[in-house]
């Protein structure tokens, strides 16, 4: 598992390495937004710093022209609920007037064994979504991690990718710094996503993206410092680290709870395939005792965005019988089922699972795809209401 830095945190990291980034001061309350907007000068962007993408289109972002408008926006963004996170402290930061947006990153491309460097003249916009419509927009230069990145391959990828020559050198510096921070601080990923170019042709990052790898964080006193920040107040990825679980909270509303990362991942992949959207990754680990599998339920039933559940459980060292015997056990706790729970058992002793399985608690399926397309089904169902 990865630790993320919040925005400003990773911005903090970035202009401490040489890379440029706008004036900005954070806040947790409205005289203190007011404050740092009049002090950095307006416009100024109100940004809240929390872990989920698409903050604008949430309401999370505003730019804002005067104290008034400051003071109305950290009103509006401060105590929020933004997609499931508390919204409890802002950035506020320089406006950056600009002409271009790009968008420069590393991370681990596991199919080859090596870290990769990402630029693109598309910034600003879902990545993911830029490399799934249009992957020729992005390119990329693996990186042979004994020797590190030669600033002729930061040259490379960055004529690759199109990006003007006018600013050309410097995004080059910015990437191969991005390379050196990603070696250096044990990153997982990092990136800017806008690199924004200005009329006077400066570069700046208008955001910040850094993930560590938290297996590594005793070799990073200094980020390890930040990892009670970092992680935003989100109780329940709090309470996975107390159940330890595997737990990542998606944007979706189909809530996910499996024994093994594979099971999982198979789970989220279909979910999207029936056209749902995953509200988490949740992996128990092993065994399935009743308590274990409350605890999940626990996580998944209090977060309010997950509509539906899946349960998708490979009965190995643990049989089927007995995860059925914890579900039943675990949802009898529960004074009233608040959303819908599909299960789908497999592997040893599935068969005596399946019939042990209280129906009238729980939807019983034969086939994975079976479980998914009715938690998606009962999830659409609560939408239509």
């Amino acid at each position: 598992m990865g630790m993320r830095l919040h925005e400003y945190q990773a911005k903090g990291v970035f202009a401490d390495a040489g890379i440029p980034t706008p004036a900005s001061q954070l806040a947790s309350d409205v005289d203190g937004v007011v404050s740092a907007a009049d002090e950095i000068g307006y416009p100024v962007a109100v940004k809240a710093q929390v872990h989920v993408g698409g903050r604008g289109k949430a309401g999370g972002i505003e730019l804002v022209a005067d104290a008034d408008e400051a003071r109305e926006a950290a009103d509006s963004i401060l105590g929020m609920d933004l997609k499931g996170y508390h919204v409890e402290q802002v950035l506020v930061e320089e406006a950056v007037d600009f002409t271009n947006e790009l968008y420069v990153g590393i991370t681990m491309d596991r199919s080859e064994g090596k870290p990769v460097a990402m630029v693109s003249t598309k910034g600003g916009v879902d990545i993911e979504g830029v490399a799934e419509e249009d992957p020729d927009a992005i390119a990329r230069e693996h990186v042979d991690p004994s020797f590190g990145m030669h600033p002729y391959q930061a040259r490379k990828a960055v004529y690759d990718a199109g990006v003007d020559e006018s600013v050309a050198r410097d995004v080059s510096s910015i990437l191969k710094t991005l390379y050196d921070l990603w070696e250096s601080r044990d990153g997982s990923d990092v990136e800017i996503n806008p690199l924004m170019v200005t009329e006077d042709d400066e570069v700046v990052a208008a955001d910040a993206v850094m993930n560590v790898d938290e297996d590594a964080l005793f070799r990073q006193p200094e980020l390890a410092e930040m990892e009670d920040e970092a992680a935003g107040g989100d109780e329940l990825e709090q309470k996975a680290d107390e159940y330890d679980f595997d737990y990542v909270r998606l944007s979706g509303n189909v809530g996910i709870i499996g024994n093994g990362a594979g099971l999982v991942m198979t789970t989220l992949d279909l979910v999207d395939h029936y056209g749902g959207e995953p509200a988490n990754f949740l992996d128990v680990g092993g065994g399935a005792k009743a308590q274990r599998i409350a605890n999940a339920l626990d996580m998944v039933f209090s977060d309010d965005n997950v509509d539906s559940v899946v349960f998708n459980i490979f009965g190995g060292i643990t049989r089927g019988d007995e995860v059925a015997r914890g579900i039943n056990e675990a949802l009898e706790q529960f004074d009233e089922i608040p959303k819908p729970v599909v299960v789908r058992l497999a592997g040893t002793n599935w068969e005596e699972g399946m019939e042990i399985l209280n129906e009238d608690l729980v939807t019983v399926e034969q086939t994975l795809e079976d479980a998914v397309q009715r938690s998606v089904e009962y999830a659409d169902e609560v939408n239509e209401q």
